[in-house]
């Protein structure tokens, strides 16, 4: 497999456009510390076509998760406009679909009760709802577990518990931050794996939060990339790697030429991150002294 042509790297400048379904257009986010107000995203504008899989990367401290959180009507009072199929987001939102780091599963419900929740809070019949968790339990691969609780499962599998009650409820957009990052690279790889099966079976228009460089480019059509604090987008990556995609693209050369230009993008935006945090905490110690 060849190297990724130079026209896959674009500048950042490359994300006009509206014809999205998802579309952030120019949103800031401040936050009121009390070491002063934080900027933590700034003018960031991104549009993710119908069934496209984007990942946004970036050092810690880049905004990922405040942008996370605006789109899915998490976080309020910014500048810009989120919109989904037109439609502005002022709240969480039904056609948004939301996957989070954090353990989210409920201990005391079965995996089949964990999947169907949100349905059961739409006031769907308990037969029917069972039927469609059913469906989406077998898609993530999790078939002959119904009946299990969480504290049955391994970590990777209570993610895709996760995966398979936020896709019951039929996204137009599926938000996922972090999903995988407390789990071992070969389980990542492996869910990984299991997601672009999905992605592409439901055609789900997805956005990914993350800050695993093979992660991102194992899973994505296109990437970007940002600037440490306050969060700009940097670089925007097409990644033309053929599709059906699975985890054995990872030994390509054209996947290692990927993370090479994306991690020197990062470590260049890391070590910015490291610096002002040992310059805060010199200035804070000769404060205490």
């Amino acid at each position: 497999m060849s190297a990724a042509p130079v026209s896959a790297i674009r500048p950042a400048t490359a994300l006009s456009g509206e014809d999205g379904i998802l579309v952030v257009k120019d949103v800031t986010k401040h936050f009121r510390t009390p070491d002063g107000v934080v900027t933590a995203v700034d003018d960031v504008s991104l549009s993710v076509r119908q069934g496209e899989f984007l990942a946004v990367i970036g050092p810690s401290g880049c905004g990922k998760s405040t942008l996370f959180n605006v789109v899915g009507g998490l976080l309020g009072d910014y500048e810009g406009e989120v919109t989904v199929a037109g439609e502005r987001i002022t709240g969480p939102h039904a056609s948004v679909g939301m996957v989070f780091q954090e353990e989210s599963t409920f201990p005391w419900r079965t995996v089949i009760e964990n999947v169907s929740f949100p349905l059961e809070i739409e006031g769907m019949a308990k037969a029917r709802r069972h039927d469609k968790a059913r469906h989406f339990i077998n898609m993530v691969g999790l078939d002959g577990f119904e009946n299990r609780y969480p504290n049955e499962l391994s970590g990777g599998m209570r993610q895709r518990v996760s995966l398979a009650r936020t896709l019951a409820s039929e996204p137009k957009i599926l938000l996922m931050d972090e999903p995988f990052a407390a789990l071992d690279e070969q389980t990542r790889l492996l869910l990984g794996d299991k997601v672009l099966q999905i992605q592409q079976e439901l055609k789900q228009t997805t956005l990914l939060i993350t800050h695993n460089i093979t992660e991102a480019v194992q899973l994505s059509d296109r990437i970007l990339v940002m600037t440490y604090r306050p969060g700009k987008i940097k670089r925007v990556v097409d990644i033309n790697l053929p599709r059906p995609r699975t985890s054995e693209v990872v030994g390509s050369d054209a996947f290692g030429h990927y993370v090479a230009q994306i991690w020197s993008d990062l470590r260049e935006e890391a070590s910015r991150g490291m610096s002002d945090d040992e310059s805060r905490a010199r200035a804070t110690g000769t404060r205490r002294k």
